[in-house]
Formats: C-alpha cells, structure tokens, sequence
C-alpha cells in the first residue's frame, strides 16, 4: 500500500537519516558528560550542599539526556524503515517488478 509518493519517501528518508546521526551524536557526547550541555539540563537547579551532593544528580540528568537522544533515533530508525519500503514499494510499481 502506498501512503507517500516517491518523492516524499526520498526526503523523509534523509531526514531520518541525519536524525538518527545527530541525536547519536548528541547521545554519545551527552553520556560522556560534556560540559557543552550543562545549561540545557538546567544543573543550576540542583539543590546541594557539596560536590558529592551535585555530580550524582548532575551525571544522572546527563545519562537520562543521553537515553532520551538514543530512543528518539531509534525512533528515527523506524521512520527510516517506513520511507524506505515506501520508496521500494513506488518502485516496484512504477517498473512493474
């Protein structure tokens, strides 16, 4: 069945195919901790008394950071899938395979 024409499915596919690159990316650099991201996990709003109080808390939203970024390409990845059956599929009828 097709749902997008060709064209479409092409576009999408490269969409998802620099957002599974980019949020892999984003996943690996925020999983090794990279100070880049510090203000976007709003670490300021950490409560804490002492430095052993603030890097738990501070690594675990860098770790939840990075696992939302790796879900969201595997998400991608589904995307991905989807246009590319959808562009074979355009294919095969527009051959006649």
């Amino acid at each position: 069945m097709i749902i997008l024409s060709k064209r479409v499915a092409m576009f999408c596919s490269l969409l998802s195919a620099w957002g599974i690159l980019m949020l892999t990316i984003m996943g690996i650099l925020l999983y090794s901790h990279a100070v880049t991201f510090a203000e976007d996990l709003n670490l300021h709003e950490i409560e804490s008394n002492s430095i052993r109080e603030f890097l738990p808390d501070a690594f675990q939203r860098y770790e939840s950071a990075a696992h939302n970024c790796w879900i969201a390409a595997c998400l991608y990845i589904a995307t991905l899938a989807f246009s590319m059956h959808q562009y074979v599929t355009n294919r095969r009828i527009q051959y006649g395979l």
